[in-house]
């Protein structure tokens, strides 16, 4: 266990947050379930190799009837949709990333916390709540434009 990792938990049962650790490669990785108004789950994790760096971020799925319709794109369809997707994230200035897990694609949204000045409760508390207004914004923009 590390300073970062039990500051993190901390901040979080002080604020009253339900956690689940969970085990990866990650320094370490604390789960937050049904944290937004769509109930996806909020993930904060120290990425291994990356020491005193915390990420944090919700992996938004697509719907059923948008995986279906994204599996029939051909790939520069889907190339041409992740760009539009990536596009909206630069825009509102967080990182994404996209996953294949459970047999869904996931958009993921992420805020990096990097410097120490950053790695405060305060600071924490205030990229919490942005995450999760941002995760709503990224669904909302999801499933309005495909």
């Amino acid at each position: 266990m590390n300073n970062l990792h039990d500051s993190v938990e901390r901040w979080l049962v002080q604020e009253d947050y339900s956690i689940i650790e969970t085990k990866t490669e990650d320094n370490f990785k604390i789960i937050i379930k049904n944290i937004d108004a769509f109930s996806n789950n909020l993930e904060i994790f120290e990425p291994k190799q990356q020491a005193n760096v915390l990420v944090i971020g919700v992996k938004i799925p697509l719907k059923s009837k948008q995986m279906i319709r994204y599996r029939q794109l051909n790939q520069k369809e889907q190339e041409n949709f992740e760009k539009k997707i990536t596009d909206f994230c630069y825009s509102i200035q967080v990182v994404n990333k996209f996953f294949d897990e459970d047999g869904m694609k996931k958009v993921g949204v992420y805020i990096v916390l990097d410097k120490k000045e950053q790695l405060n409760q305060p600071n924490f508390m205030i990229t919490l709540t942005k995450i999760i207004e941002i995760s709503e914004k990224t669904a909302q923009f999801l499933y309005k434009s495909f």
